[in-house]
């Protein structure tokens, strides 16, 4: 579906509103919909574990610029073989230093709860105050610093529509988002960590990079938002940013999937992960679930890390 007739602003209110998870888990919480994620679900998400097949969902660290790579990782090497001796002790050993902006558009990321505000609120109503120039001191990405484990599921939309990728702009609507459960016969429930392809990874190996505020990018039509508060999903992922670029938005709701879902709904989002690998293997082996893990980094105040996410068949 191209973009359509999108919502008003007053729309948008509404639905914000409507799908708030505030105060659901308590006042003082701030894992948001991570806590759907129980003990339980974890432990039947390991039966999803039937092939031994595991797909990262990452790509590579971005290191050189290009349309959709505004601020390249940094990788430099701090000893090589040729002066592979430590001046310290006797051994012989390499090192490197890596330093990423991972937000944007190139590298797989997960936003923590402090990365988006509406009207300068967070997720449960904290302040974007409270995230200072040291770091944020409510809803960082520490929530998660046990890792997020649980139930995956994918959502293969081109291979639904017959293409090899969604063009810029194309947006995904929940009817579609349905009809690939039916055809990959799979259902997204309560807690589970729901991954959503547009081709992305197809279309950048055959025509190359391009720049996604420019050109557009693929995702959601914000119809999906009440559909993913309905499903309870825990997590939100795509091989874009799950939002259109550009939206038919009004100015303040210029990004609704993130401002909706992170802010409202309290879902971490996972932006720029590579899912033609996990495509691949899905349907090698007919199946679209599997055990999910994300690691990211413990950074004391941080507003969300790279993340190299691993899909277990």
């Amino acid at each position: 579906m191209s973009n359509g007739s999108w919502m008003t602003s007053e729309q948008h209110r509404e639905l914000f509103e409507s799908v708030k998870n505030w105060g659901r888990w308590g006042p003082e919480d701030e894992a948001g919909a991570l806590n759907l994620i129980t003990p339980e679900l974890r432990a039947a998400a390991a039966a999803e574990v039937v092939h031994g097949q595991a797909v990262s969902c990452a790509r590579e660290l971005p290191v050189e610029p290009n349309a959709e790579n505004r601020h390249p990782a940094l990788h430099m090497m701090v000893r090589g073989g040729d002066d592979c001796v430590s001046p310290s002790i006797n051994m012989e050993s390499t090192g490197d230093f890596v330093g990423v902006a991972f937000h944007g558009m190139a590298t797989s990321h997960i936003d923590a709860l402090c990365h988006v505000f509406v009207d300068k609120r967070m997720y449960n109503d904290f302040g974007a105050e409270t995230v200072k120039s040291t770091g944020a001191t409510r809803c960082s990405i520490m929530a998660a610093s046990d890792g997020v484990v649980g139930r995956g599921v994918f959502l293969d939309v081109p291979r639904l529509r017959g293409v090899e990728w969604l063009e810029p702009g194309d947006a995904v609507t929940s009817e579609e988002l349905e009809a690939c459960e039916k055809a990959q016969n799979v259902s997204v429930g309560s807690g589970d960590i729901l991954l959503v392809g547009t081709g992305r990874d197809a279309r950048r190996a055959e025509l190359g990079p391009w720049h996604p505020f420019q050109v557009g990018m693929a995702g959601l039509h914000p119809d999906c938002i009440s559909w993913l508060r309905e499903r309870d999903v825990s997590v939100l992922g795509c091989d874009g940013v799950s939002d259109v670029l550009p939206g038919n938005h009004p100015a303040e709701w210029v990004m609704p999937i993130h401002q909706t879902v992170i802010v409202a709904m309290g879902v971490h989002l996972l932006d720029n992960l590579r899912l033609d690998r996990l495509a691949s293997a899905c349907q090698k082996h007919s199946k679209w679930s599997f055990l999910f893990t994300v690691a990211p980094l413990r950074v004391e105040g941080g507003t969300g890390s790279p993340a190299n996410p691993i899909a277990l068949l």
